[in-house]
């Protein structure tokens, strides 16, 4: 019933004296709408023959070949072909009738359920999916090209969903359970997972994965993508090669990651580089990398080697770069040290709105490491350490931009001098299609710094505009 349509009833109603007894439209279908989710999937399955032949067959396999089965982190080819040798064999001797459509279907959903992932093997094969969001075993979500989309993907039950999450946690030698209901966990093809359960989870166990790209992203890619302009890339370039320290901003799923992996890609190959992740993403094509990862507490609350940990042993592994995948605690402040005292050039990310915004976030978690700090200390810190900040924004149309880059100037009082060298052109008057990131006219202040590594700025990069 529409609004209006209900205001009109309210209204006869209290002009002729009725008490309102209809019940409300939306308690009427509550029963309803809870009986249809709960008895859904029960009818597909009880409507689909092959359902009760693909358990039976996975029983029968599960005791064919025991423990090894489960044992098994599903990259053993020996055992592949061990489990579809298994897997023919059961269905030949099946005595109800399949199609050949049936046998491939079984095949492929055995397959899939005890060496993969389970029903979503298929979507984190798929290459349009960059992250899968099971909410419970019946509701299953997709990214695609920046939208969310709904699936008609389904675990059987809960314990199936938990099932999979096990299984993905032993695999990294981690656990969850109601002592431990979250965690963080990578794929063995670096997607990151993040799983939550019970008493934590109200609405049962849920799932993240989040892809981790086959092929990475190069800045051509951005560029032809309109992330970047080829003038803002080129400027990016000279800026890395030039030893600038680079903060990358942005939201959640904004793609701080992917730029700072194309920033990585800038520096020279005859640079020691560091990185530093919780869960590691990075692909840097350079030979003299030294990959960090941190590392969570174990059950009994011990063994954690935290991101500011692992930026303090940086320091003494002789990097010529440090690279953060992401600063989110009180290893702001061991970074922002790093990046005054001889390590300039390293790179980072965090999460902000804007570029002013990351700072007064920096300023936030160098509070956090428990340092009486002066605020205004901590702004000279700042000021003399990150050069660069460059925020990406991800639009409701799931497009990812670079919408500034802004240089950090220095102090004026007690506040930080920020000025936009490029910045995203979006106006009352601009169509959202031909918006672009343009520069400001403004010359980044560091160009004799640059002409020290041989860097050179070209003359027509930054526009016409004032100087």
């Amino acid at each position: 019933m529409s609004l209006s349509a209900r205001l009109g009833l309210y209204g006869n109603r209290a002009a002729s004296g009725e008490e309102d007894t209809e019940q409300p439209v939306e308690e009427q279908q509550a029963p309803q709408r809870g009986s249809a989710q709960r008895y859904r999937a029960a009818g597909r399955q009880a409507a689909d023959p092959v359902y009760d032949v693909r358990l039976r067959i996975q029983r029968r396999l599960a005791d064919e070949l025991g423990p090894t089965l489960y044992n098994s982190r599903g990259e053993d080819e020996a055992l592949n072909d061990r489990v579809r040798e298994v897997l023919f064999d059961l269905i030949a001797r099946e005595e109800t009738p399949l199609s050949g459509g049936d046998r491939a279907r079984i095949i492929k959903e055995v397959t899939d359920e005890v060496l993969g992932h389970g029903p979503i093997e298929t979507l984190l094969r798929d290459p349009s999916v960059t992250e899968v969001m099971a909410n419970g075993p019946k509701h299953i979500f997709v990214e695609r090209f920046g939208r969310i989309e709904r699936t008609e993907v389904e675990f059987d039950d809960d314990a199936h969903l938990r099932r999979i999450i096990d299984r993905i946690c032993g695999r990294v030698g981690r656990r969850v359970d109601e002592a431990s209901p979250m965690v963080d966990a990578r794929l063995p093809d670096g997607s990151r997972v993040n799983a939550i359960v019970p008493p934590i989870a109200l609405d049962g166990a849920s799932l993240t994965i989040r892809k981790f790209s086959a092929t990475p992203l190069t800045v051509g890619d951005l560029v032809s993508y309109g992330t970047l302009t080829r003038s803002a890339a080129e400027f990016l370039d000279a800026a890395v090669r030039g030893r600038r320290n680079v903060v990358v901003s942005g939201g959640t799923g904004s793609g701080k990651t992917t730029i700072l992996n194309v920033l990585s890609s800038f520096v020279p190959d005859d640079e020691r580089i560091v990185t530093i992740e919780d869960a590691a993403e990075l692909r840097l094509g350079q030979e003299h990398v030294v990959r960090l990862e941190s590392r969570p507490s174990n059950a009994e609350g011990r063994g954690i080697i935290s991101t500011r940990d692992l930026v303090k042993n940086a320091l003494r592994m002789r990097p010529d770069r440090i690279v953060v995948g992401e600063v989110r605690d009180s290893a702001a402040l061991d970074m922002l040290q790093a990046m005054n005292t001889g390590h300039d050039g390293s790179l980072t990310t965090l999460h902000a709105n804007t570029p002013r915004d990351a700072v007064s976030r920096l300023e936030t978690m160098v509070l956090m490491a428990g340092m009486d700090l002066p605020s205004r200390a901590i702004r000279d810190q700042i000021s003399s350490a990150v050069d660069l900040i460059i925020q990406i924004t991800r639009f409701k149309d799931g497009a990812r931009k670079v919408t500034h880059i802004t240089e950090v100037v220095g102090m004026e009082g007690d506040t930080v001098t920020l000025q936009d060298l490029f910045l995203y052109d979006l106006g009352p008057d601009v169509p959202p299609h031909l918006a672009q990131l343009k520069p400001t006219g403004i010359r980044p202040r560091f160009g004799d710094h640059l002409a020290m590594y041989g860097v050179q700025l070209p003359a027509g990069m930054f526009g016409t505009g004032k100087r």
